[in-house]
């Protein structure tokens, strides 16, 4: 199923995928996907199918359809070798379960996780929502073990209980693992609903490339997007962003921080006909008419469409989970004063200071009172004040600069993580820039200001600074509001040089 291009888009998407958050991999250290059989798929749905048929017709929380989906899945993957778990929970006085799944090996402390809803509403056996996720994500997980898989990241496979009631088993799961746990989930792929009769080819908005919306996901989803999007890439199928909406069961994950990504056939939203000249199918019929039905059947599942987003999930898994990690060489998460110093600059208010951050608010979120790690961050002007524009930058251009900072030979990158906010005030004049200063100067990344409203939010970024190689360089970090008037909030955290 695979076109040649398919190789020649893994080696380029190992760029992005083994840090989904903040640390990309090293290339060509990823082994090749496999190739799920649709069959394999499909023989998974016809046993749920069963198994709702058996057991009043559905597979929903609390009645005995959903405990017998569980323990089917559960004893496939015990006999191939995984470590698993099922976690009980209440909701509405019924008991519920969520099944979570270890493959042995891989970094403990940073762990892929891989998820499908794994209950049906009360009306039907819910084979496209969300057997189709589920059977998808339990095949590569059978596939994980056939080929002996020995993953550089650590690899967890979950079923969730309880979805159509409001994303219960995966809140329960997230609220109650610890801090601590939670930071070693790097990245969280959900798929939900993979297989509508008359699909659509949705994948999580990562980056809110789309520009309407929730906004984007936390820092690191647009890699998880970019990854997705590279596999159907390599199949000649296109792809559009869908909002994280809190529909599905990243909610719980994106709310505490965590990276979040997926792929989507589309629901009970009727296709329209650029839809339809997109991707084939009937404009003006729902992308799944069987949604929340008794005839959501094995009936009611296309192939291509299964097959295609199984080998999706298979493609992510292996080229994010076995991609290997890069060195970092040098870092600074502004816990502790590391040496960075103002440059003189001409903007009166907003200075660049490393600090515990003040949230404030204009039309949303500006200055933001979180940081990526720890406590501390780059900030203009940390402080709230009486008003959003109490401390935001004025007047020009603030800067700051990093310690000198040696480069290895080779291919360094420098990752960071950033936000610029401003209010519709803006224009292009104001901007966040990061330079790199050597022997020469170089822009390496720049985010211009608009005349729209942009809210604060993190995000991630790497470059390529090799044509530095082997110098002592400073990083150098700048900020403007030249508009007049304007308001503008900007952040930096995290900062890497990697190898």
């Amino acid at each position: 199923m695979r076109s040649r291009l398919l190789a020649v888009i893994t080696t380029v998407t190992l760029a992005l995928a083994s840090a989904l958050i903040g640390a990309p991999a090293q290339a060509a250290t990823a082994l090749a996907a496999p190739d799920i059989p649709l069959a394999n798929v499909k023989a998974h749905l016809t046993q749920l199918q069963s198994i709702a048929t058996a057991n009043g017709g559905n597979r929903a929380h609390g009645r005995p359809g959903y405990l017998a989906s569980a323990n089917y899945v559960k004893g496939r993957l015990d006999a191939a070798g995984f470590s698993t778990t099922l976690q009980s929970f209440t909701y509405n006085g019924a008991t519920g379960y969520n099944l979570i799944a270890d493959w042995p090996g891989g970094d403990p402390d940073d762990i892929l996780m891989i998820g499908a809803h794994l209950d049906s509403v009360t009306a039907g056996p819910g084979i496209n929502d969300n057997g189709s996720g589920s059977a998808a994500i339990l095949e590569t997980a059978l596939e994980v073990s056939r080929q002996a898989l020995q993953p550089a990241k650590h690899l967890r496979f979950a079923w969730w209980g309880a979805e159509e009631l409001g994303l219960r088993g995966s809140q329960h799961y997230v609220t109650n693992l610890s801090a601590t746990e939670r930071a070693k989930i790097k990245g969280y792929l959900n798929f939900d609903m993979v297989g509508s009769p008359n699909a659509g080819y949705f994948l999580y908005d990562g980056d809110n490339s789309d520009g309407v919306g929730s906004g984007p996901g936390p820092a690191g989803s647009a890699e998880l997007e970019k990854v997705l999007q590279d596999y159907f890439t390599s199949i000649g199928v296109p792809t559009r962003g869908t909002d994280f909406d809190g529909r599905s069961d990243y909610g719980p994950f994106i709310s505490r921080g965590i990276p979040a990504g997926g792929t989507f056939t589309g629901a009970e939203g009727i296709k329209s006909s650029a839809q339809a000249q997109l991707w084939g199918g009937t404009a003006g019929q729902a992308f799944d008419p069987c949604y929340h039905r008794a005839c959501d059947t094995t009936a009611n599942i296309s192939d291509a469409a299964l097959d295609r987003n199984a080998d999706a999930v298979a493609y992510a898994v292996w080229t994010i989970g076995t991609a290997t990690p890069p060195v970092v060489v040098w870092s600074d998460d502004f816990e502790t004063d590391r040496g960075w110093t103002p440059v003189a600059g001409t903007a009166t208010s907003g200075l660049w200071e490393r600090g515990d951050p003040e949230a404030t608010t204009s039309s949303g979120a500006k200055q933001l009172g979180t940081t990526v790690n720890g406590v501390n961050d780059l900030v203009t002007g940390r402080l709230a004040g009486s008003s959003a524009g109490a401390h935001d930058v004025d007047g020009g251009v603030t800067s700051i600069q990093s310690p000198p900072i040696t480069l290895p030979a080779g291919a360094p990158k420098l990752s960071f993580s950033w936000y610029l906010a401003h209010g519709s005030n803006s224009s292009s004049a104001d901007y966040l820039r990061v330079r790199v200063v050597g022997s020469s100067t170089s822009t390496v990344f720049q985010q211009l200001g608009a005349a729209t409203n942009r809210d604060g939010a993190w995000a991630a970024t790497t470059v390529d600074v090799s044509a530095f190689a082997g110098q002592s360089v400073r990083v150098l970090v700048e900020a403007a509001d030249a508009s007049a008037a304007s308001l503008v909030e900007a952040g930096v955290d995290d900062v890497k040089i990697l190898q």
